[in-house]
Parts: structure tokens; sequence; C-alpha cells
């Protein structure tokens, strides 16, 4: 079941072990949110996660030891980071709403934002790496130079971090970590990224944007808004799993490209973008789709694509993507599928779909080759890399947890 979004006054008091009066005082603290739940009552509700973050401080401060080890599994925060905000069911880039940007901002834009906080920087991040000096190592993306070594045939995270691999070898600029460097760097990435994801520079103008160049990579310039909506809402979030990695390989001071191959690396992982493989697989699943994932459920199997710890009530950035394809397509076979899997999620598991179901729709939707989810995953994500990147290197912290032992001791002399 979908974890609680509210609890009752006495629900909310007995989790902190304290009184009402106690409880009124944390929301009158500002430390727990309560709204009008009953309108014929009056009765107020608590926001669950409040208390729960609550509960969880009162006890890391009797054992901090514990602190610790839960902060590393869905715990407390663990870095400080001005790029992303998770709050209210919504997602926010640098203080601005992701949904909002993916219908009114470009992709190079919302990277500008995340690595510099000014929008007005995509140009210049941008279009110095459409230069020609810095599109010679987009042919990694395709072959590389010794003949016995074909990419065209890998897994799109191995083509790209074979292009990451031969292009950051020669890009001696890389090795600049000044943040404006960084940034221009990045632009330099996420272009080599977006070419090896289609097997190419693509064949769009330069001013249709990255978004553009995908597009017409696959033969789908119409798809560009949806596409470039995809990458926004993919861009960062906050510190996942491949977002940690990155900021670890960024705090010894590797380069951008390391830094980018640190977090493709994780994202291949079956808990993280290989989830995303899983979800464009089963959906593409023949036949009667709800059934499938009926019969599945019969058998207590999980199907992907649904549910996200962060968002109980609905992942946004899901509803975000799915309202913007009705508006494109309305009446789209694919929509059908989704909504009757949706409908049988929420009956049976009351979650509903996250972002990984609504790539896989999309790539359906546009008919785009295998792998084409994660592949855009994988081009939006690396703008989050790279801005965590620059935070990591201006903070000049290395990341290294102490690990509390557990084996065997030594035996006494």
């Amino acid at each position: 079941m979908a974890r609680r979004q509210y609890l009752t006054a006495g629900e909310a008091a007995e989790r902190l072990g304290v009184s009402r009066a106690t409880l009124y005082a944390y929301v009158s603290r500002g430390q727990i949110r309560s709204e009008v739940g009953d309108e014929s009552t009056r009765e107020r509700r608590y926001h669950a996660e409040d208390v729960e973050a609550l509960a969880a401080r009162k006890t890391y401060r009797r054992d901090p030891a514990k602190a610790a080890q839960d902060a590393l599994h869905w715990g407390s925060p663990m870095l400080d980071s001005a790029l992303t905000l998770i709050r209210d069911h919504r997602l926010y880039y640098c203080g601005w709403d992701a949904a909002a940007l993916a219908r009114e901002a470009s992709f190079e834009q919302t990277a500008a934002l995340l690595w510099t906080g000014d929008r007005a920087q995509a140009g210049a991040l941008f279009d110095a790496a459409r230069s020609p000096e810095r599109l010679e190592g987009l042919s990694a993306a395709r072959d590389l130079p010794a003949p016995h070594l074909p990419t065209a045939h890998l897994p799109t995270p191995a083509r790209m971090a074979v292009a990451l691999a031969f292009a950051g070898a020669d890009d001696l600029a890389a090795y600049d970590l000044s943040a404006p460097a960084v940034a221009r760097t990045g632009g330099r990435i996420v272009r080599l990224l977006a070419a090896a994801l289609t097997g190419g520079e693509g064949r769009g103008p330069a001013e249709a944007g990255i978004a553009g160049q995908i597009a017409a990579g696959w033969d789908r310039p119409d798809a560009a808004p949806l596409i470039n909506a995809a990458l926004i809402l993919c861009a960062d979030h906050e510190l996942n799993a491949s977002s940690f990695a990155a900021r670890v390989a960024a705090s010894t001071d590797a380069n951008p490209y390391a830094i980018v191959a640190a977090g493709l690396a994780a994202l291949t992982g079956f808990k993280h973008g290989g989830n995303t493989e899983l979800t464009e697989a089963f959906l593409n699943t023949p036949g009667d789709l709800a059934r499938a994932a009926a019969d599945r459920l019969r058998r207590g199997e999980r199907i992907p694509g649904f549910g996200h710890r962060l968002y109980p009530a609905g992942d946004p950035r899901a509803v975000a993507l799915i309202a913007m394809m009705r508006e494109a397509a309305p009446g789209a076979p694919v929509l059908a599928r989704l909504d009757a899997l949706t409908a049988v999620m929420r009956e049976v598991k009351e979650i509903a779909p996250n972002i990984d179901l609504a790539l896989a729709a999309l790539a359906r939707l546009l008919d785009l080759p295998p792998g084409a989810s994660l592949g855009m995953f994988a081009v939006g994500r690396s703008v989050g890399w790279i801005a965590h990147a620059i935070e990591q290197y201006a903070g000049g912290m290395l990341i290294r947890p102490r690990a509390r032992y557990v084996g065997e001791m030594p035996a006494d002399d």
C-alpha cells in the first residue's frame, strides 16, 4: 500500500510519543504542517512526512550512530545542495517548478539554471559546444577507431561510456575545475551524449537545440517538444544513487567526463535506470496489458513503473509528461493502455505511475528504438550530475565515510 499522506491528531501524537498540546506546539513552530481535512467537523490533519521527519530527528538525537547509518538509505539529508527541492509532491530546480520548466523552457536553459543559476547563459554554454573542433569526439559515439571493437551494437549506456572515454581523453579544457569552465565542459558533454543516443550529431538545425537534434536523429522532428520536456523532467532529482556517485567522484577532483561516467555507471543498475528498461519492456507486452499486470500481481510479481517513496501521492514528473502526451496525441493507443494499467494498479496497490512509465510511454508513442527511454533519462540526468559536480568542487570536501566493522575480530596477542 502507498504510504499515507496525512495523520489524525491522535495518530501524530502517538507516533511522536507526545501529548496533543505538544503536537500543537510543533505545529505553531512550523515543524509540522496541518490543514483542515473535514470541513464539516473542522478537524485538522497532519502531514505524515513532517511527523516522520520529526520522529526521526528525536531518535537520532538519542542515537547519533543510527542517524549516520540510516542517512545512507533514504534517510536524513547528507549534503547541503541548492539545486533541487522535493516538497509538497512537487519538484523544483533552483526554486523553479520543474513541471512548468518542461512546458516553457528549453533543456539548455534548464541546464544553465542548474549550472549557473541563470537561464540566459544557455546560449553561451551550448553554442560553443557545436564548434567543429569540439565535435571531433562524436565519432566515438558510433565506432571506435579499432575495427574489432564496434560500438553500434552496444546498449545505449555503453555507447555513451565509450564516447565519454574517447572525447574526455582529448578535452584538456575539462581539467579546469572552476565553475564557469565546468559549465562549458558540461555543454560539450551533454551534446556528446545526445549524439551517442541517436548514433550521430543529428540532422536538425542548430537552433532546434539538443531536443531537436535528438528528434531529428530519430527521424521524428515533430517530437522535439515532448523530448525536450522529458529531458528537463529527468535533469535532477536530489541525491539519487547516480548523483551521489557523481558527487563522490567530484569530491576527488575527477574531471567532468569521469564524473558523468560515474553517474552513468550507477544509472545502469537494475534499481535505478535499469528499472526504466524493465518498464519499457513491460509496457510493450503484447495483448491486454491490464490482464498481464493482473496475472503478475496474482503471482506476487512486481509491476515496474509505479510508485516512488518520495511521492506517495504520485510522481509529478510522470503527471506532467503524460499530460503533455495527451495534449499532443489525444486518443493514442499507448495512452489507453497506460490508463487501463494505471486503473489496475490504483485498485490493487493504490500507487500511481512514476517517471519510468512516462518515459516508456513516450518512447512507444513516438515509436522510438529500444532503449530510447533510458537514453533520454541519461541525457537529461547528465545535467544534474554536472550540477552536483560544480557544487562539490566549490565545497572542496572529500566524501569519505567511515565503515562500522562487523567482521571477525583479530585474535588477541
